[in-house]
């Protein structure tokens, strides 16, 4: 009989972390599953975590470091080093041993340092991998480089409910376990697509949804969960803050707040009672002269006070943060659990539902301009990802670390970015393949993905799981690259493995993991353990006081900014069409990853604009071009569909070739710089009428 290894890991994908059970015969993964004790897939994988492992033996898999051509061409001494060490691949490439690749990476960032001063580099990703390379990566440049710039993709995503979660309760993460879904009396999910974004979260809204009938949805168009909905909120675009202060408005008049919680929990409150009091946009009648969005005005109130007198648990995802007032969007939202007491408690509390597998432990480690590992004062600040992109561009930022983050791909403003990297004069790149932003890299290394590595990994609840390989790799993680080129350029890492490093992180965040040893997470491997983590770790928080310096809850309130669709209906001049972009279930983030797994891949193998029905007369072509002032999307096709609004276009930004994120400008939250992804006005190309501007 052949033997099978069963081997117990965590899904490399989105943000909810689920448990994982690998069959390995031959140092080949040949089936994935769920844990049947699983606690937080409960016995149930999506189909990226089901099928989404067959990327680790894609034909293209970056196996072999490399080295443009002309990099070593105009840096001869650098070539003369490592000369024995170099073979040519093809006309822009060499392939070069890992030694020689950090060698060459170590004498250029010498010499960049020298030339333009420490603060001309910058290191970008690790939310891809584990919290130990995130947290040298940080510490590398920080320390050993002298840089303050640092930081990953939370940039774009979640950056926004850090900020706005931290101003007024002092924790920018989630405060409840999954599990609490089904201790809560009311939910409300804002902006989130969670079936197709966080599926197995998704199981456990519509399990208890389908039994009580006690859930909310809004977003801008229909999406799968409002099936499930006993309020089915669809929102014109940008109205998150409108709609969120309309609830608060409704809780103060109707006198549905906790009287004793904002007593002994909260500051502030009467100073931001007045402020809604007065709010021009806050009563939800205000929607009765928006057309096509009339009934808001009575469900509104409905769903605020159903949340006011339950339990009540708030979901959101994207469609919050990214937006200009994406921070002010969270405080509003934490606003409303203050004022009715619903958090620190079973049931009660907020969640968001955040991207990447490791995008909470990245920023948890210190991945982030203006924090440290746990979240401390660094000793300077540096610069958010947009801003140096403009210092690239401005000739200040000279040197570009990215760990797995395909900026030319996910970030905005695609033609700006691609131009600003022009500009560098050093872009080092650790990747699985060569994707979009490897591809203008002067050295990419190949390195080990999280199915071939052991590291912690912390998931949108702030629960810890540890890794371990499913399959083994000769390729190095991406710790061990960083430890390389520091030795070079003089350093003293001596790290042998990535236990040494997590226990330095114990040491230097041990608010948050102090007691999350190695030998605890490998024992609870399959229900983990949630931050922060002493003698037991902590699945509900702020039981007893707010995470902030006095332990109070704060209020923080702004009012609605009139803009874009909402004031062209308050003018009734609605015009254009205005998109809004998202996830699909079968890809991932670049898809990367996922469009080397057949099984997902033919599922969406090609990007696809949602368009209402009524709108086909504007669409006389099977595929149209979007463009903004910013730039324009490839040809892409068109789907015809009644689960949008009019004027609403909807599609997703997993396939780099439609270059959808070639539309979107640097409008951004006024916080986090966090771009405004899920509002742009676009003009339509039928395809007869573009072919010649492409």
């Amino acid at each position: 009989m052949e033997h099978v290894d069963v081997i117990d890991s965590v899904c490399t994908y989105c943000g909810v972390g689920c448990d994982i059970s690998a069959s390995v015969k031959e140092n080949k993964i040949i089936d994935i599953s769920a844990h049947p004790e699983g606690v937080v897939s409960q016995g149930n994988l999506c189909v990226k975590g089901k099928y989404g492992y067959a990327f680790l033996d894609a034909h293209d898999r970056l196996k072999t470091p490399r080295i443009r051509k002309r990099f070593l061409e105009d840096n001869p001494k650098i070539y003369d080093a490592i000369a024995l060490h170099v073979k040519p691949l093809d006309e822009t490439w060499s392939e070069v041993s890992l030694e020689g690749a950090t060698t060459a990476a170590a004498m250029k960032l010498q010499e960049i340092q020298k030339k333009y001063g420490s603060k001309s580099i910058c290191s970008i990703g690790g939310a891809r991998t584990s919290c130990e390379s995130s947290y040298l990566l940080q510490k590398f440049t920080r320390q050993t480089l002298g840089s303050p710039h640092v930081d990953n993709c939370a940039r774009i995503c979640h950056a926004p409910s850090l900020k706005g979660m931290r101003t007024t309760i002092g924790e920018g993460a989630a405060t409840n376990p999954y599990n609490d879904i089904y201790n809560a009396e009311f939910m409300i999910v804002f902006g989130s697509n969670t079936t197709e974004a966080h599926p197995i979260i998704a199981n456990r809204i519509v399990d208890v949804a389908g039994k009580h009938d006690n859930l909310a949805v809004f977003d801008v168009r229909e999406i799968t969960l409002h099936r499930f909905a006993k309020y089915k909120g669809i929102i014109p675009h940008e109205a998150n803050l409108l709609v969120l202060n309309m609830m608060a408005y409704v809780i103060i008049t109707e006198e549905l707040y906790n009287e004793h919680f904002l007593a002994d929990r909260t500051k502030g409150f009467e100073s931001f009672k007045e402020k809604i009091l007065n709010d021009p946009y806050a009563n939800p009648a205000y929607f009765e002269k928006l057309e096509g969005y009339e009934s808001l005005s009575k469900l509104i109130p409905k769903v605020a006070r159903e949340y006011a007198l339950k339990k009540s648990m708030i979901f959101w995802g994207l469609g919050v943060t990214e937006h200009i007032d994406g921070s002010y969007a969270v405080m509003a939202i934490t606003h409303l659990a203050l004022m009715t007491g619903n958090i620190g408690k079973p049931g009660a509390g907020l969640m968001p539902l955040r991207g990447q597998n490791n995008v909470q432990g990245a920023c948890d480690m210190g991945m982030l301009p203006y924090y440290d590992p746990d979240y401390q004062t660094p000793k300077e600040i540096g610069l958010m990802t947009p801003q140096l992109v403009d210092e690239m561009l401005d000739g200040r930022i000279k040197a570009v670390i990215n760990m797995g983050e395909d900026l030319t791909h996910v970030h905005p403003n695609s033609n700006k970015v691609n131009h600003a990297l022009d500009q560098v004069e050093f872009l080092m790149v650790q990747e699985l393949f060569m994707t979009d932003i490897a591809k203008r890299a002067d050295i990419v290394i190949g390195v080990k993905s999280a199915y071939e590595k052991t590291g912690v990994y912390v998931n949108a609840m702030r629960r810890l799981h540890l890794s371990q390989p499913l399959v083994t790799s000769d390729l190095p993680d991406d710790w061990e690259v960083i430890k390389l080129v520091e030795n070079k350029l003089g350093g003293n890492y001596t790290y042998e493995n990535s236990k040494q490093i997590w226990d330095e992180v114990r040491e230097v965040a041990y608010r948050r993991f102090s007691g999350a040893s190695y030998n605890r997470l490998e024992r609870h491997r399959i229900r983990g353990l949630q931050w922060p983590v002493h003698t037991e770790d902590t699945p509900i928080l702020h039981q007893l006081d707010f995470r902030t310096e006095d332990g109070y809850g704060e209020f923080h309130y702004h009012q609605y900014e009139l803009r874009g669709m909402v004031q062209e209906l308050v003018e009734k001049n609605l015009t254009g069409y205005y998109l809004t972009t998202g996830r699909t279930l079968a890809q991932y983030n670049n898809a990367s990853q996922t469009s080397r797994c057949d099984k997902l891949h033919k599922r969406y193998d090609e990007t696809v604009l949602f368009v209402h029905e009524d709108d086909a007369k504007d669409f006389t072509s099977d595929r149209v071009m979007l463009k903004t002032a910013f730039g324009q999307s490839a040809p892409i096709s068109i789907k015809f569909t009644d689960k949008i609004k009019p004027k609403t276009l909807f599609c997703t930004f997993h396939h780099g070739k439609a270059g959808i994120n070639r539309l979107f400008g640097d409008r951004s939250d006024v916080f986090t710089l966090t771009a405004a992804f899920k509002s742009i006005k676009v003009e339509i190309m039928n395809d007869e009428d573009s072919r010649d501007s492409f």
